[in-house]
């Protein structure tokens, strides 16, 4: 493992050298962000390669208008708010109340959980916030599938369900143009197939390289996009993700096409991304909360000072932020970089040294 180690550093080293500059390779999932930083990946590169976080954490780019939306139904009588745990300390800017104060809130590790409420509480409408990346669709599909099949209608989500590959391509073309490869999600990719990435190493030769996420897979997968640098042409090499093929899960994605259509939608640090969220199909109303409660998808611009979206888009560094460690903590958070247990900055500020 040292040799493999050695020889990864000095391809690392070989970039660095020829680039002259720094080398800033971003990173899309959020679990990459706390395998780098639990597992001193930082400290084990040269100085010069960069690692950026960014939007690889569902509920920090979930925008503020849909937040707002989420909050407004739990505060409904009628319903019980089901979400998994993240979610729940997330501040709204308009009084910068969170989920977790809201009695009829519920944590959920699954949207299955969320079905299993309604089947107790008849009297009530069980509404699973549904939020995530492409991983999470299929999942999602196949509980509304088996709400249907069993008769579960006081059952809906509110989906905030994103692509990341159109929020790939809005960074390179509007929001960060020195990003130079991004370090994929071995998992989404699985599902997805890593042929997904084509049009951005076609349209802007940056490599995508998906990888797992213990530190060999990571430093192996850094290295990997060090010699397509070095050689100027991005390429399909996939030898340090394991399981993933060009096509990825034909069934997942079958249930993904079923059920969704893919949708315009706002993210935090970006604003509206054209075709990047998927929204369920017409046939599936009555599961569709905006649908069933009159709610009209909107956007609110966030004022509280938070510069989560530029933590997002790389911009800048968690630390960067005159909130960072002061008025915003783990304790207590003011953006959901810092609430989520895979954002950015709570990441950043249990792991790093001072």
């Amino acid at each position: 493992m040292l040799r493999r180690i050695r020889l990864a550093q000095l391809m690392m080293d070989k970039a660095c050298r020829k680039f002259g500059r720094p080398i800033r390779i971003m990173e899309i999932c959020g679990t990459h962000t706390v395998s780098i930083f639990r597992n001193a990946i930082r400290e084990s590169i040269p100085p010069m390669l960069k690692i950026l976080s960014g939007p690889g954490c569902s509920v920090c780019v979930t925008d503020t208008g849909l937040l707002e939306q989420i909050f407004s139904i739990a505060q409904r009588k009628d319903v019980i708010l089901a979400t998994r745990g993240d979610l729940l300390s997330v501040p709204v800017d308009s009084g910068r109340q969170k989920l977790m104060e809201i009695p009829s809130t519920i944590a959920v590790t699954s949207i299955l959980e969320a079905i299993e409420l309604a089947k107790i509480h008849q009297n009530k409408t069980v509404v699973f916030a549904a939020i995530g990346f492409g991983i999470c669709v299929p999942g999602t599909a196949v509980a509304i599938e088996q709400a249907q099949r069993e008769g579960v209608d006081n059952f809906c989500i509110i989906s905030g369900l994103k692509e990341i590959v159109p929020a790939m391509k809005a960074l390179l073309t509007e929001k960060n143009h020195q990003i130079d490869a991004f370090l994929c999600c071995g998992n989404m990719s699985a599902i997805s197939g890593y042929d997904i990435y084509n049009p951005i190493m076609n349209e802007f030769n940056v490599p995508c390289l998906p990888t797992g996420f213990e530190p060999m897979q990571l430093i192996e997968g850094i290295a990997e996009i060090c010699r397509q640098l070095i050689e100027g042409k991005a390429s399909q090499c996939y030898d340090f993700a394991v399981s993933l093929t060009a096509e990825g899960n034909k069934i997942a994605q079958k249930y993904t096409a079923d059920y969704f259509d893919v949708v315009d939608d706002y993210w935090r640090g970006f604003g509206k991304i054209e075709k990047s969220a998927l929204r369920l199909k017409d046939k599936y109303d009555k599961f569709d909360a905006h649908k069933r409660f009159g709610i009209k998808r909107t956007t609110t611009e966030d004022v509280s000072g938070c510069r989560c979206g530029e933590v997002i888009c790389g911009i800048i560094e968690p630390r960067q932020c005159d909130m960072y460690g002061k008025e915003c903590t783990r304790q207590n958070p003011l953006g959901p970089c810092m609430a989520s247990s895979e954002g950015a900055c709570r990441t950043w500020q249990k792991y790093s040294r001072k």
